[in-house]
């Protein structure tokens, strides 16, 4: 029954072009279109992120925010749609600033670190199933491999900071590495209780399994899903765990040195980072794109489909709310109760 939901979206597209033109499209073919397609997914949510975390900090602080670009009328009648073209603008500005790189630095490294990082986001996006049917792959390992594939991004800060032979870059891609390697720990335990009571590591099937239990896996799994959340902020490095980016003690940490679109794609990554590991929490912990009430349909629909997407994107804007309200509201740890949280407690 509703075996259509654990069919990848490019099989889907296959089985669609083959109905229509009679022409089998190879699955090479259909790759490289999909990951193109999360990258500029992953570019416009980073975009919308962005404004929306300004906006958010705005109203924690009492303040309006951007609200000088786009259109005027907006911003005099909301201060919620003011300055929607700002991140835009920033980006722009970005692309059009020179590429420096250090005299000191070695420029292999100091350039592949921030090409790294941004591949690592959109390998590890591929198995999130953004819907019934809506993931690039449905590995059977897709636990894992959002997992191991994370775990990647720390190898990029550390070749940021060697590389940039900048003391306050070094300082922050060590504390990255110290921060990231503590806090995998309990994360990957935190996973356990999902993955076992699915009986699975696919992503797909372990949303179909809280379908089957009638119950999301964060009330037998409370404290796995606390866990995990928590543990995911250290992961990203967002406030209060802010620790490698510290600027009041390391400038910007292991981006110090960085200018333009390699700085750009940093910030890019933190972002992407942000929502995939709230993407995670969606699916593994709060039901991922199950449509509450409403059965799934022995064959694909359309509108069944676009519900559960709407479902699965307004959970994790929640998480990713969460988070940003988090950062807004406490202030940044030492690093030494960073080490005593994620070892000891």
């Amino acid at each position: 029954m509703s075996e259509w939901v654990r069919l990848p979206a490019g099989q889907h597209i296959q089985n669609l072009v083959a109905r229509w033109t009679g022409f089998e499209v190879p699955e090479l073919a259909i790759m490289p279109v999909a990951l193109l397609l999360i990258l500029g997914f992953i570019a416009v949510s980073s975009l919308v992120l962005i404004w929306a975390e300004r906006k958010v900090a705005a109203r924690i602080q009492n303040r309006v925010g951007p609200m000088m670009t786009g259109p005027r009328s907006w911003a005099e009648n909301s201060m919620w749609t003011g300055g929607v073209f700002q991140t835009a603008a920033d980006a722009i500005k970005l692309l059009l600033k020179e590429l420096i790189i250090p005299i000191k630095a070695d420029p292999g490294p100091f350039i592949i670190a921030p090409i790294l990082i941004v591949t690592v986001c959109v390998t590890a996006y591929i198995v999130i199933p953004f819907g019934p049917a809506f993931s690039v792959s449905d590995l059977n390992i897709g636990i894992v491999h959002v997992v191991a594939i994370s775990s990647l991004t720390v190898l990029s800060i550390v070749m940021a900071g060697w590389s940039s032979n900048s003391k306050y870059s070094l300082l922050g891609g060590l504390r990255s590495a110290a921060q990231m390697l503590s806090y995998e720990i309990p994360l990957i335990f935190a996973l356990l209780g999902p993955i076992l009571l699915a009986g699975s590591l696919s992503m797909q099937e372990i949303v179909m399994a809280q379908r089957d239990y009638g119950v999301w896996f964060a009330v037998p799994s409370f404290l796995g899903f606390i866990i995990y959340y928590v543990a995911s902020i250290a992961e990203v490095n967002r406030p209060p765990f802010d620790i490698p980016e510290a600027e009041s003690e390391l400038v910007a940490g292991y981006v110090s040195e960085y200018s333009g679109m390699m700085f750009a794609m940093f910030f890019l990554a933190e972002f992407a980072n942000m929502f995939l590991v709230c993407a995670v929490v969606a699916s593994v912990f709060l039901g991922g794109w199950i449509v509450p009430f409403i059965p799934i349909p022995q064959q694909p629909t359309g509108w069944y489909m676009l519900v559960g997407s709407l479902v699965f994107f307004a959970k994790t804007s929640v998480l990713v709310f969460i988070m940003m309200w988090i950062r807004w509201t406490f202030p940044r740890v030492r690093p030494d109760h960073l080490m005593n949280l994620g070892w000891k407690y």
